[in-house]
């Protein structure tokens, strides 16, 4: 079953960062500067995500963080600014 994520990461390294957002932008888009929301993950697509960024990262300086959203939480987004909530049809599951 698909699920929706909110992926976010601190690199320190900018050839690094540049190459952890070349990765994430091939499986969902760019929410902010260094957080992308990544619609209809799979566990199999996760897990291949999860180990290219784990060999692209420095473990001592750098984090990424995954966040599963179930489809309750996505119907509470709330945010200020620009930008939208996500698209119900966009999470994976349903």
């Amino acid at each position: 079953m698909a699920m929706f994520y909110v992926v976010c990461f601190d690199v320190t390294d900018d050839r690094t960062r540049y190459r952890v957002a070349k990765v994430l932008k091939g499986y969902g888009y760019r929410v902010q500067k260094s957080v992308f929301e990544c619609p209809r993950l799979t566990e199999k697509k996760l897990l291949t995500l999860m180990d290219r960024l784990d060999r692209l990262i420095d473990h001592t300086t750098d984090t990424v963080r995954f966040y599963r959203q179930c489809e309750t939480c996505l119907g509470s987004f709330e945010h200020l600014g620009l930008g939208e909530a996500p698209k119900r049809e966009s999470y994976g599951a349903f």
